[in-house]
């Protein structure tokens, strides 16, 4: 198997304390350490997560476990005009250092609907916090050779996808110290909470004719669950969003902390959530978790 070092999101190394350390389990977790510096221990992991197979689909296949996504589709905030100013930066590093010792190494997992921007949203507050990035469906496409979430659900259909999502899950929830982009489905099965609950998770909730006009402007082709409606783009991307809100909403209202778009316009006067930005959607979601681990110390 292949070894790969976990890269944050600046391009910095993950620094993972030598206490968290997983013990191996069926060779599907291993962690060996390579240096010591401030009492942490800088770590290469193997993930091997052996993807589970469908009747027509034979060839086994493990994971390398990998926190960057260079084909990833570009989320609701990604832009050339999101670089953070001074002054967010500064926020965003006086938040992190309020809650990251309160978080104890729990894993904090982003859930949301398609092109929310959970993985853009992620990696920023993973280098803020210092912890390792994983993108679950970057994670499934590597345990299954490759292949993209489109060539899955075309290939294997929708249930095999999500049977590997939740073993991608599981396996993230033995580890500490790690954010967690999921997909837009996996609030779906109650299984996958059990998995999420260990962390915290942190629904990012954005306006639907926000999602709909930022998917569309890049199309439906990666996207599964909205590929085969014909029509205008925008109209059935909005009409399909709307659908698939109303099935998950309950579901994502199971976070224990929400970042809604909408407040966050409000509260700095903007008109379109499209114009805020990725830092600042990552301070809401630190100073929400905040919230959370305070209620939670009552």
């Amino acid at each position: 198997f292949m070894e790969a070092k976990i890269a944050r999101s600046l391009q910095l190394s993950p620094w993972i304390s030598s206490e968290n350390r997983l013990p191996k389990s069926n060779g599907s977790l291993s962690f060996s350490k390579c240096q010591t510096k401030h009492r942490r221990s800088q770590m290469f992991i193997s993930c091997h997560f052996q993807p589970i197979k469908a009747k027509s689909w034979h060839r086994p296949c493990l994971l390398t476990a990998s926190c960057s996504s260079q084909n990833s589709q570009a989320s609701i905030m990604e832009s050339e005009n999101s670089l953070p100013s001074l002054d967010e930066i500064q926020v965003l590093k006086s938040k992190s250092e309020e809650i990251e010792p309160c978080l104890s190494g729990r894993c904090i997992y982003l859930v949301g609907m398609m092109g929310s921007g959970k993985t853009t949203v992620g990696r920023i507050i993973a280098e803020a916090l210092g912890y390792a990035f994983f993108d679950c469906d970057t994670l499934i496409e590597q345990a299954v050779g490759g292949t993209s979430v489109a060539e899955i659900f075309k290939l294997h259909g929708e249930g095999f996808f999500r049977d590997n999502e939740t073993e991608v899950l599981r396996k993230l929830s033995l580890m500490r110290e790690v954010v967690v982009s999921t997909g837009g489905g996996a609030v779906v099965r109650p299984i996958n909470w059990r998995y999420m609950h260990k962390g915290i998770s942190v629904w990012l909730d954005v306006p639907v004719d926000a999602l709909a006009r930022r998917i569309s402007a890049v199309g439906t082709h990666s996207r599964p669950l909205l590929h085969n409606e014909s029509g205008d783009i925008y109209a059935k991307t909005l009409k399909r969003l709307s659908t698939l809100l109303d099935e998950r909403g309950d579901a994502y209202a199971n976070s224990k902390a929400r970042v809604c778009l909408e407040n966050i316009a409000a509260k700095s006067g903007c008109i379109d959530v499209c114009t805020i930005t990725p830092t600042e959607i990552a301070i809401e979601a630190l100073v929400q978790i905040g919230n959370f681990l305070k209620k939670e110390s009552r």
